[in-house]
């Protein structure tokens, strides 16, 4: 199967976007409100929902919002306790969580405060809702759910000498979990051998990528491997293995290729469904959670030029994004 390099969004979604303008947030744009944030890791994906969120939630009449953002750098600890305090403010209004990890904790110790959850491959497993379609109680969002088929049949595409991929993920984030249960599935169908290895911390990921004998990777939305995702990449080109990703930043920072979905779009989104809750036109219990169907096709000419891969010109042509280079690793404060 060949999946189209754009699918539209549902004349659902649609509808939710025209009910919006309708509304806008004029019953409570002109008052102030407080959202607290709590993001789980600094990555480009993650920060595109934050960024997202924030600009739709202008787009939509809020123009005077207080943020309290807050971020772990995925340590569960510091994870657990923002979840406290926000829990604790009773001056939030709505709090929206990115990522698993910061989703799982806010929804168990916030709960007299609309929740919203992004970036989230499967709420129901990660047992943030009832059921997709009916949430239950005072959390919902969206999803980041990414075709993974598709995006092994892509390595298959580029590389069809390839017969076993490697997956570094993380043990403690259920979304990786799922992520590589559906990489095994798909991989039965496209004869593909999924190896796979798990970490407990971004420090690990180049080692473990390292301890697997493979013709290529998988990297799936991982946030302790994408966020560490240079070691597996220096890997992996060691190992002329190409790597396709689930999400379209790591392509710009070397990965092959992927079919991945815009995650600014994906905080507008957010937002939207943030506006209808904060103008009382809808309640969490009762609105479901939303998928951004539309996905995108990324390249990295100079990744696959190393490996030696031909990149067919319908696909170039059908690309949202080709990255001619390589995006360098930005220095951290103190490095010389």
């Amino acid at each position: 199967m060949k999946l189209a390099p754009t699918m539209k969004l549902t004349a659902a979604l649609a509808a939710s976007a025209l009910a919006l303008t309708a509304c806008g947030g004029a019953d409570g744009a002109d008052d102030e409100i407080k959202i607290g944030i709590s993001q789980f890791v600094s990555h480009d994906s993650l920060d595109a929902v934050a960024e997202g969120f924030k600009a739709g939630m202008e787009e939509a009449g809020y123009d005077d919002v207080v943020y309290d953002e807050q971020n772990p750098q995925a340590d569960m600890a510091t994870n657990t306790a923002i979840a406290g305090q926000f829990a604790a403010d009773a001056d939030l209004d709505l709090v929206l969580a990115i990522a698993t990890p910061s989703a799982q904790a806010v929804a168990q110790a916030v709960t007299d405060t609309p929740v919203l959850f992004s970036a989230i491959t499967d709420p129901v497993e990660a047992k943030l809702v009832e059921s997709l379609e009916a949430p239950g109680g005072n959390v919902t969002g969206t999803s980041d759910k990414n075709p993974v088929k598709e995006q092994l049949e892509l390595l298959k595409q580029l590389s069809p000498d390839a017969e076993s991929v490697g997956i570094v993920y993380s043990s403690g984030e259920i979304n990786s979990q799922v992520q590589v249960e559906w990489a095994k599935e798909a991989g039965e169908e496209l004869g593909l051998t999924i190896e796979e290895t798990a970490i407990s911390a971004s420090s690990e990921v180049q080692q473990a990528a390292a301890g697997l004998d493979v013709d290529a990777f998988y990297v799936p939305t991982d946030n302790q491997v994408v966020s560490a995702l240079a070691g597996l990449l220096q890997v992996a080109e060691d190992k002329s293995a190409p790597v396709i990703s689930a999400d379209g930043a790591s392509v710009e920072k070397g990965a092959v290729a992927t079919y991945g979905i815009n995650y600014e779009k994906l905080g507008e989104q957010t937002a939207a469904m943030a506006a209808r809750i904060l103008s009382g036109d809808a309640e969490p219990a009762t609105m479901p959670v939303e998928t951004l169907t539309e996905v995108e096709l990324y390249i990295n000419t100079e990744s696959a030029d190393k490996l030696g891969i031909e990149i067919p010109q319908d696909l170039l042509d059908a690309a949202a994004e080709v990255y001619e280079k390589i995006e360098e690793p930005e220095e951290a404060e103190g490095d010389e």
